[in-house]
C-alpha cells in the first residue's frame, strides 16, 4: 500500500477514502462507530463528510454526519490516526449557503464544533459559488489557516476553467490554494472529469479524491435489474446506470473479478485509485463486511489485461 501526499499540503493519506454521507442515514450510529473502528484497524487515515450530511432524510437539519464522528472520536482517542475532511457551501436551508466570507467563518466553527476537535485537516468548498468572488472565498479561507482552523483546503464539482481560474488567484494574491479536487469519477463517470479537468490537476499537482468510485454502489454487482432496486436508498441514482453501457461495464468487471478471485468492489475501487491525479478514491459503508471489499480494493494490484478489459468496457 503506497501513501500519498494531498497536493502540496503535507497531508499523507493511504489509497482509500472513508465516506460518511451514509453515517446517520443508512447507517446507524452503532454500524458508523463499527465502520470507523474497522477503517482504522485496515490502514485507513482519511475521512470526508461534508455540513450537509444528511440533510435529505426527512427530519434532518444537517450535521449529523459530523456529529457521530465527533462522538467517535470522543469515545475512541483516536483523532491523532485521523485525517478529517469536511466540506461547505452547499444548501443547509435558511439561507446558510454559498462562499461568503461571512457564511464560511460560521460554517467553518459550526462544524469544528460537531466534529469536537480544534483543527480540520482538509476543508473543502463543497460546490462552486459563481455569485462570490474566488478572493474572497481563498481570503475566508486563509484566515480559517492563519487561525489553526484548518490544515490544507480542497474543492469539489468545479469546472476546469473555475479551479484553473481559483489556482491563479491564490498564486497572484499569495493566498492559500487549493491542494485537492473532489469529482464524481468512476468506470461509468468519466467524461467530465478526464481530459482539462485531470490535466490541471496532474500539471498543478493536485490530489484528486474523486466521489462516487463505486457508481452509487452499482459497480458491487448487487444491482442488475429494476427489482434489485426496490425499497433501496439509492435507486434513483443507481437507475442511470442500469443500460447497456452499464451493464456492458459490470460484465467486464464481473469477469476481472473472477479471473483475480476478488469482488467486484475491489476491482472498481483498484481502477479509480490508479488513474493520474488520484490520491484515494471515496466509497462508503454501512458495515464492516462491506468495508473489507473496499479494503481489498485500497491493496489490489490489477495486471495489464484487467485494466486493458476495463478501459475498453467503459471507454
Amino acid at each position: 500500500m503506497t501513501i500519498r501526499e494531498l497536493g502540496r499540503s503535507g497531508l499523507k493519506v493511504a489509497p482509500l477514502a472513508l465516506g460518511c454521507n451514509v453515517f446517520g442515514w443508512t447507517a446507524s450510529p452503532a454500524q458508523s462507530f463499527e465502520v470507523l473502528d474497522a477503517f482504522v484497524e485496515a490502514g485507513g487515515n482519511l475521512i470526508d463528510t461534508a455540513d450537509m450530511y444528511s440533510i435529505w432524510v426527512p427530519g434532518h437539519t444537517g450535521g449529523e454526519s459530523e456529529t457521530l464522528i465527533g462522538q467517535w472520536l470522543a469515545s475512541r482517542g483516536l483523532r491523532h490516526k485521523i485525517l478529517i475532511a469536511t466540506k461547505a457551501g452547499m444548501d443547509m436551508g435558511g439561507g446558510r449557503k454559498g462562499l461568503s466570507a461571512p457564511y464560511l467563518r460560521s460554517a467553518v466553527d459550526d462544524s469544528l464544533k460537531r466534529l469536537g476537535v480544534d483543527c480540520i485537516d482538509l476543508y473543502q468548498a463543497h460546490a462552486d459559488d459563481a455569485q462570490t468572488p474566488l478572493e474572497e472565498t481563498l481570503g475566508a479561507f486563509a484566515d480559517m489557516i492563519r487561525a489553526g482552523k484548518v490544515r490544507a483546503i480542497g474543492a469539489s464539482n468545479y469546472s476546469s476553467a473555475r479551479l484553473a481560474e481559483a489556482i491563479s488567484v491564490s498564486a497572484r494574491l499569495g493566498l492559500p490554494r487549493f491542494e485537492t479536487l473532489q469529482p464524481q469519477f468512476n468506470l461509468l463517470d468519466r467524461a467530465k472529469f478526464e481530459g482539462d479537468l485531470q490535466n490541471l490537476c496532474v500539471r498543478e499537482n493536485i490530489s484528486v479524491i474523486p466521489y462516487y468510485s463505486l457508481a452509487a454502489g452499482f459497480l458491487s454487482g448487487k444491482y442488475r435489474t429494476e427489482a434489485d432496486l426496490a425499497g433501496r436508498a439509492r435507486a434513483g441514482r443507481v437507475r442511470d446506470y442500469l443500460n447497456e453501457r452499464g451493464l456492458r461495464v459490470l460484465a467486464a468487471v464481473d469477469d476481472v473479478a473472477k479471473r483475480l478471485g476478488t469482488t467486484q468492489t475491489a476491482v472498481a475501487i483498484a481502477w479509480v485509485r490508479d488513474r493520474p491525479a488520484i490520491a484515494a478514491p471515496i466509497a462508503s459503508a454501512t458495515s464492516a463486511a462491506q468495508l473489507q471489499a473496499l479494503i481489498a480494493g485500497m491493496r489490489l494490484a490489477l495486471d495489464t489485461a484487467a485494466l486493458a478489459q476495463l478501459d475498453e468496457a467503459s471507454a
